[in-house]
């Protein structure tokens, strides 16, 4: 059984001279100290699979596959990720444990962590302020309207007044030390066993969602058209599989991008492409941040 440590965080925040105790910052706290076990459930489930996958690094600038799967080199005792494409923070990891599987990089060169970090923590993160702020409203009504006041928002809206707020950066970082203060030494085939009911549920819960009736996409107009047909021909080339994956988002947009596509255009196109949701938010926010 995964042990998940309880963690006293406070927080001040410096104002006049006086400090003031930033209460919606320790209600976060707080909330995702009694959320520790789901999130800890989140990560076990998010691992599930990555033992089977082919392993990677990078040789002389090039990155390389390894000839043996994760699990296989994580059993032979060999360190799964590296210095140089590592985070300095995951450094030192024990061997085949989910810390050391978190600094590996993927197929496309894209550190784990990251993955973790876009797929895991920040839903995670976001929903937990969101709780809080639910909490925060019904229990402190009057100190909810004087927050809300001070960042600008309307107090009606929960997920304005928390965006404005920015308890989501701080506490993404706790659940980080959460995760990596329960799981960061456990070998990563515990941490997939761990995880394999809840991964089934979720499997399940992503069938469902799929067999439900889609909406139909408006159809592409004629100035689209040919934006369109580079777009299919880039998915073709690009060796993804279908639907795309979060995780070969980056993989997608360079083979966009080798067709000649604009930025404007390959936002226009994504949703007429078999691509995952979470896969067009990825590269919707790798293109801001061009």
């Amino acid at each position: 059984m995964i042990h998940v440590p309880g963690r006293g965080v406070g927080i001040a925040r410096h104002s006049g001279g006086v400090f003031d105790i930033d209460w919606m910052g320790l209600l976060t706290r707080e909330v995702l100290r009694e959320r520790g076990a789901a999130l800890i459930a989140e990560s076990c489930a998010w691992a599930v699979g990555m033992s089977d996958r082919p392993h990677h690094e990078r040789r002389a600038g090039r990155l390389v596959p390894t000839g043996l799967t994760v699990g296989e080199r994580a059993a032979h005792g060999r360190p799964l990720g590296s210095e140089e494409d590592g985070r300095l923070d995951l450094e030192d990891a024990r061997p085949g444990s989910f810390q050391d599987a978190l600094n590996m990089v993927d197929s496309g060169g894209r550190v784990q962590a990251e993955r973790f970090d876009d797929e895991v923590l920040v839903p995670f993160v976001r929903d937990t302020c969101l709780v809080a702020a639910e909490r925060a409203r019904a229990t402190r009504p009057a100190d909810w309207a004087e927050l809300a006041e001070d960042v600008g928002e309307d107090a009606r809206d929960l997920s304005d007044v928390v965006r404005a707020g920015g308890w989501e950066a701080p506490l993404r970082i706790d659940a980080e030390h959460l995760v990596l203060a329960a799981l960061g030494a456990v070998p990563l085939i515990e941490v997939e066993a761990e995880g394999l009911p809840l991964s089934l549920v979720r499997a399940a819960e992503a069938v469902a969602r799929g067999a439900a009736e889609p909406e139909p996409a408006p159809a592409p107009d004629d100035a689209l058209a040919g934006a369109l047909f580079l777009a299919r021909t880039a998915l073709e080339d690009s060796g993804c599989s279908v639907p795309v994956r979060p995780e070969e988002a980056d993989l997608l947009l360079v083979a966009l991008g080798d067709q000649g596509l604009e930025p404007e255009e390959v936002t226009t196109v994504l949703p007429h492409l078999p691509v995952e949701e979470a896969t067009i938010t990825r590269i919707a926010a790798t293109l801001d941040g061009y």
